[in-house]
């Protein structure tokens, strides 16, 4: 029987993104629950400054960095400051819109990622993407416009948010498989952190909304957060550098029902009249061409 190359690779690839998603989902729940207290750009810089947690202690235990040295340096070092810098962006428009809208609302329109991924794939790698794929990335963009509800009186400007920064991770995503394969994830998920912890830096430093913490309880969730989204960039980094990101990027969508899950535990949302029927679309094209690849 004949079976597809580099299929067990592609479901390791599978698995590390689920646990990534899960861990980013974490994270988004401990964001809206923060932010009724603290800035975007705030919860931003913390993230960043214990996700270096996480991203040492991989980095340091990695046998593939260990053996070539213990390098710092990276050909490519310009290309992986931009990427934290774009995250840092991508970060605070995602935490301001958890501030505003509901949690699995604004984390369903955030899975508008995978087709900007499989888009972007066209110019920075070089991939081609037939016409079924089309179809997917029409089939979803349609469901985020009727989570979004352009037009309508529930509808807000704080819902275009969710889509910048999904927009901001797809680059962050496809990006990369352009570095040298000679290069440990865990190196580029460290320039990945210390890029976006400077940028979160200067717009805390320029726009300011900086508040004292003095609940201890407070300092657990954020060093919480920061653990979740470190574990959660390098499980998404690993898993985009292990399969094409235009075929892995449709399981994003698992986190959905999980996000909704999450927002219903813990904050009592149900928004089904939002989110129905534009979730179904959303991951139904996810799925086309998660079909298209793999099971045709």
């Amino acid at each position: 029987m004949n079976t597809r190359p580099n299929s067990i690779g592609f479901i390791t690839a599978v698995t590390i993104m689920l646990l990534g998603v899960m861990f980013y989902d974490v994270m988004g729940a401990i964001i809206k629950h923060l932010s009724q207290h603290y800035s975007s750009q705030q919860l931003s810089f913390f993230r960043n400054i214990f996700g270096l947690i996480p991203t040492l202690f991989i980095l340091f235990i990695s046998q593939k960095w260990i053996q070539a040295g213990r390098p710092m340096v990276i050909r490519q070092w310009k290309l992986a400051i931009a990427r934290g810098g774009l995250g840092a962006l991508a970060q605070i428009s995602f935490y301001l819109a958890l501030s505003h809208l509901e949690f699995a609302t604004a984390t369903t329109i955030l899975f508008a990622g995978p087709f900007f991924v499989t888009a972007l794939s066209i110019p920075l790698l070089n991939h081609h993407i037939g016409a079924l794929r089309w179809l997917a990335v029409f089939i979803g963009f349609i469901g985020v416009v009727l989570v979004i509800q352009p037009g309508s009186e529930s509808f807000t400007w704080y819902a275009i948010l969710p889509l910048c920064a999904a927009f901001g991770y797809a680059s962050i995503s496809v990006t990369s498989r352009l570095f040298d394969d000679t290069v440990p994830t865990a190196l580029i998920n460290l320039y990945h952190n210390a890029g976006s912890l400077a940028g979160a830096l200067i717009l805390v430093l320029s726009i300011g909304g900086f508040v004292q913490i003095s609940a201890f309880n407070d300092w657990i969730w954020l060093v919480t957060l920061g653990i979740a989204g470190g574990l959660g960039a390098y499980c998404l980094i690993s898993a985009y550098r292990l399969a094409e990101p235009s075929s892995l990027s449709p399981f994003e969508y698992f986190g959905i029902p999980f996000s909704f899950l999450l927002g219903w535990i813990f904050f009592s949302e149900a928004p089904f009249d939002r989110l129905i029927p534009g979730a179904f679309l959303i991951i139904g094209g996810g799925l086309l061409i998660t079909w298209h690849e793999h099971f045709k």
